[in-house]
């Protein structure tokens, strides 16, 4: 039911402290009072026989802790024991159709089903009031796999084979005990805590369904990136939690998603195609064995790709231990770690993009780096950006938070001016939108010939006062002129600026509407046939 199981850390601290007292409850969770009417409707009975408890009876519900489309998640203490534990409320007020109800007594059904695993987060109790469920489970504090991926920007062949581990076991102990998970990414894992070798967890069940062996299924449901072909095709079984898995793992591995495109269409088509990518960095340094297991859970025919028992004896598995244990190299931290890391075209882009906002559209950004600059002198230090973060009501991830004090710690001067301020928040907030990469564009393009030749782009870093400009751009088209005519299209300076950023978001919202239109387009242009060429 979307992502809403997160870490204290990843929001920012608010001092909560109150119970689920009717008048606060309402509050939180979307109590509908039908102002004007004089008679609400009766409130929908989702779990049937669950016992309207009183949840403030048990439970001590502290600050938010995170939200997805239907719920939030809040941390909650037992009044018996004290242990900490995470309260998921889902609101009925959005469950809209059947469909919404159905999921939520699924969820329920499915997390009470499976069998207790250190893999997995143990739901303690499901129970509801007029207002929402409530799901109470074991609280994760060590964030999420998508924030760790993000901040180191790869796992080495070791770490990665760890966590590949781990998920393909969730989905071997989902399939043994007939369900599909449907929607693994690696928003839906938690850490248990902080520490390195923490326990890695599976959280949402909130697409998951039963099945029967040999059973099909043609709901279009699931993340974007991580579909598998038969579902786009409407005719699917269990393999697709593999197809999601080799996903995650390539991923893991360097940094960016195997299928990538602009629109939600241009992904549909590249997975339709499969063709995937081993040439690029840091794909050459990668262990063969590594290749060939992603290469089999990436295997278009669902009958024969493999099972989670046969990834699971693999030997680049078997042998993790063995695994290289090196850093994968700068190309993919580059690519991932983001700002900080990001290179000076796509830096510069962005500081022109800041010069070109109107005061509305960077009004905020404005308002919250002058709070940092206590000092008023016109640039933030670390100190100043931490201390202005934990104050401030931020909604970035901790992750986000990260990358913008790696960017000050990275560029040699440990302080960051508002320019580079605006241009990071705009990066982290994805504010650049067409009319502004246009504007953009034809910064670069002083000619106006629709293209961006290695000279122009040169220019444009000489003015910053970049000295080894001729390496610097070679570097770039070599990254960016992604059809080797040796100059950057319009096209490629977009896919440039908004890629290793907008996959991560675009992946955390799925709509089933929007899906299945997308498969009926796909049937009518042939695209569903190209796997098959």
């Amino acid at each position: 039911m979307g992502n809403c199981c997160r870490s204290p850390a990843a929001v920012a601290r608010e001092d909560v402290k109150s119970s689920f007292s009717n008048h606060d409850h309402g509050k939180r969770v979307g109590n509908d009072t039908h102002a004007g009417s004089k008679k609400p409707p009766p409130p929908v009975t989702v779990l049937g026989g669950a016992a309207k408890d009183n949840m403030e009876e048990r439970y001590l519900v502290d600050r938010e802790l995170g939200r997805g489309e239907f719920g939030v998640t809040y941390l909650c203490i037992d009044r018996d024991t004290r242990e900490l534990l995470a309260c998921k409320s889902i609101s009925k007020r959005k469950l809209r159709t059947a469909v919404d109800v159905d999921d939520v007594r699924r969820e329920v059904a499915i997390m009470r089903h499976l069998p207790k695993s250190s893999s997995i987060v143990t739901l303690r109790e499901a129970c509801e009031d007029d207002n929402a469920v409530h799901l109470v489970m074991e609280l994760c504090e060590g964030g999420e796999l998508f924030d760790r991926i993000v901040a180191r920007g790869h796992y080495t062949e070791r770490a990665a084979a760890a966590v590949a581990r781990t998920i393909v076991e969730v989905v071997q102990l989902c399939h043994k005990h007939g369900v599909i998970h449907r929607d693994l990414k690696p928003e839906n894992f938690l850490f248990a805590n902080k520490k390195e070798n923490s326990p890695l967890k599976a959280i949402d069940f909130g697409l998951s369904i039963f099945f029967k062996p040999g059973e099909k299924f043609s709901e279009i449901v699931g993340s974007p990136y991580y579909m598998a072909p038969e579902v786009l095709k409407r005719n699917y079984g269990p393999e697709i939690d593999i197809w999601s898995a080799g996903v995650i793992l390539y991923i893991l591995l360097c940094g960016v998603p195997p299928f990538w495109a602009e629109s939600e269409q241009g992904v549909a088509q590249a997975i339709l195609r499969g063709l995937i990518d081993f040439k690029r960095e840091p794909w050459p340094s990668i262990s063969e064995s590594a290749k060939s297991l992603v290469k089999q859970m990436l295997e278009p025919d669902p009958k024969l790709r493999l099972t989670a028992k046969q990834v699971l004896e693999h030997p680049w598995l078997q042998n993790a231990k063995k695994a290289p244990n090196v850093p994968l190299g700068d190309v993919v931290k580059s690519r991932l770690k983001q700002f900080s890391m990001m290179n000076r075209f796509k830096r510069k882009a962005l500081r022109v993009i800041a010069d070109f906002l109107s005061n509305e559209e960077v009004e905020d950004i404005k308002e919250m780096f002058k709070k940092m600059d206590t000092d008023n002198d016109g640039i933030v230090s670390i100190e100043e950006l931490k201390v202005g973060f934990r104050n401030s009501d931020s909604q970035l991830a901790e992750s986000e938070i990260q990358m913008f004090i790696e960017a000050v710690d990275n560029n040699g001067k440990g302080t960051l001016d508002y320019g580079e301020f605006v241009a990071i928040s705009l990066h982290l907030k994805r504010m650049a939108n067409d009319e502004h990469l246009h504007k953009a564009f034809s910064y670069f393009d002083k000619d106006g010939n629709g293209y961006i030749e290695p000279e122009e782009l040169r220019n444009a870093l000489m003015e910053d006062g970049t000295d080894d400009c001729t390496d610097v751009a070679n570097d770039i088209f070599q990254e960016v002129d992604t059809d080797k005519d040796g100059k950057i299209s319009y096209d490629e300076f977009v896919a440039m600026m908004k890629t290793g950023t907008d996959w991560r978001k675009a992946s955390r919202h799925y709509s089933r509407g929007r899906f299945n239109s997308l498969s009926l387009k796909l049937m009518k242009d042939g695209s569903l046939n190209l796997g098959n060429e």
